[in-house]
């Protein structure tokens, strides 16, 4: 925990379903809160005057984080996937701040490669991650938003609204949380729940910098149509998440092109089905056997932290 100045936010400003909400007094959990999206996300959230839960599998760099906040945080060691873990996290952060008011879905991990010479348990471990965390997140906190009449933000990516070879987990797994929550939306907006999905394309993240070290996966994504062969900067695309949650949006999008997606998504699986015919073809042989475990630094923390759990167990 830590203290220090808070920039001053007005309790609201405007009218209406898309107004902004000041975040001064409001609790925010943020999952995958080491490093990335999800550490910029609660530094911009406590700089508006938000308390902060931070949740992830790095305890130093929570620590870190939360000791570098403007105002109160606290961090929890936990995997999304372990339901018993989270709802423990759940109950701890209503016994130490008394409610929660937004919570953001962001853990996520990621791997790459052709499928059929995939690391099973790489890519079993994404959808585990990014889908079955997700709504093991939602299920826990499910009740303190329904109590604070809250938002739950579900951080997805261009790959729910485009399919792309070599990424069959991640966009499987980005689909299934989109499709998650426009489903938890209907079930709960009527108990004053507000349910949104964020969308990013490549920004400039551990995840993404990992990726681009291997030499097919950073040349197919170069070869991607504009703007979506872009790594974008991480600020803009964090304060337009921010600028969503203020509104507790139903969409939310990190890069401006993406809102334009949602009008043509419909007819980019055969376009992408084609055009990656072709450059699977084009890149022959360099990419029979390659083998992608789970990239960057989130993704490293995240082995050594099952790694650990085996460990332990075998005591």
């Amino acid at each position: 925990m830590s203290t220090g100045m808070r920039t001053h936010t007005s309790a609201g400003t405007g009218t209406g379903r898309n107004a902004r909400r000041g975040l001064e007094g409001q609790v925010a959990v943020v999952t995958g809160a080491a490093r990335g999206v999800g550490e910029l996300l609660a530094r911009k959230l406590s700089a508006r005057g938000a308390t902060l839960a931070l949740v992830g599998l790095e305890p130093a760099e929570l620590a870190g984080v939360a000791a570098s906040l403007y105002g109160e945080a606290h961090h929890w060691h936990a995997d999304v996937t372990d339901h018993e873990a989270m709802a423990r996290v759940a109950r701890e952060v209503e016994e130490r701040f008394g409610k929660a008011d937004i919570v953001v879905a962001n853990a996520g991990v990621a791997t790459g490669g052709p499928f059929a010479d995939s690391d099973p348990a790489a890519w079993k471990r994404v959808i585990e991650v990014n889908l079955v965390g997700s709504a093991v997140t939602g299920r826990a906190f499910l009740p303190a938003l329904t109590a604070s009449r809250g938002y739950f933000l579900q951080i997805a990516s261009l790959a729910a609204l485009t399919p792309a070879p070599m990424m069959t987990a991640y966009c499987a797994s980005k689909s299934g949380v989109e499709a998650f929550a426009h489903s938890l939306r209907a079930e709960v907006g009527h108990k004053g729940v507000r349910v949104g999905v964020g969308y990013l394309s490549w920004t400039d993240t551990d995840m993404v910098r990992g990726a681009d070290q291997d030499e097919v996966m950073r040349e197919l994504r170069a070869r991607l149509p504009w703007p979506s062969n872009k790594t974008y900067p991480l600020g803009p695309a964090v304060d337009r998440i921010v600028a969503g949650i203020e509104r507790r949006s139903a969409h939310v999008y990190g890069q401006w092109w993406l809102r334009g997606m949602q009008s043509v998504r419909g007819c980019l699986p055969s376009v992408i089905g084609t055009v990656g015919q072709r450059e699977m073809r084009r890149f022959g042989n360099r990419i029979e056997g390659l083998r992608t475990g789970l990239v960057g630094a989130g993704g490293a923390a995240d082995e050594k932290a099952r790694a650990d759990g085996r460990a332990r167990a075998d005591r």
